[in-house]
């Protein structure tokens, strides 16, 4: 009775962490199942997303991903740098926090062409000092100020 027990449980227990990992796993079309796909969109807006809980990746094709009205405050390193046919990203709605975890979104937004609008509303939420400013305009040092919180000192490099 125990031999057909243990396989079992080990089912049930993968299919537990299956469900408790959201926006991680993806449907048979390349497309996060926390987000909804049509030809190269990804709508992953308005989804409640956090940056523990953001896809790790989306379809190679896609054109436009809209990750907007979220409760993103980082972007986890390189999740775009991959995606070279995408057009727009929509971004804002979401908290940024403004620290050493925003200088990828930040160096991100600086390497888009020139006509690219859609960092205009990517604004800083915290920390009070920055709130409001918009991340593609905040210096590097600003950003690197509050590192020390995160490394206990001050570390002198350049994302840019």
């Amino acid at each position: 009775m125990m031999r057909g027990f243990l396989p079992c449980v080990t089912q049930l227990l993968g299919l537990l962490l299956l469900l408790l990992t959201p926006g991680r796993v993806e449907g048979s079309s390349g497309c996060p199942l926390s987000c909804s796909c049509h030809g190269g969109q990804v709508d992953c807006s308005s989804r409640t997303l956090t940056t523990s809980s953001l896809p790790s990746h989306f379809p190679p094709a896609s054109i436009e991903l809209r990750l907007h009205d979220n409760q993103l405050t980082t972007l986890p390193n390189g999740l775009l740098d991959s995606l070279s046919s995408l057009r727009s990203v929509s971004l804002h709605g979401n908290p940024w926090a403004c620290d050493c975890g925003v200088l990828y979104l930040r160096s991100w937004l600086l390497k888009q062409p020139v006509d690219y609008t859609g960092h205009n509303n990517v604004t800083c939420s915290s920390p009070p000092g920055l709130r409001g400013r918009r991340v593609v305009y905040l210096a590097e040092e600003e950003v690197l100020e509050s590192c020390h919180h995160w490394w206990g000192c001050w570390v002198p490099w350049s994302y840019s």
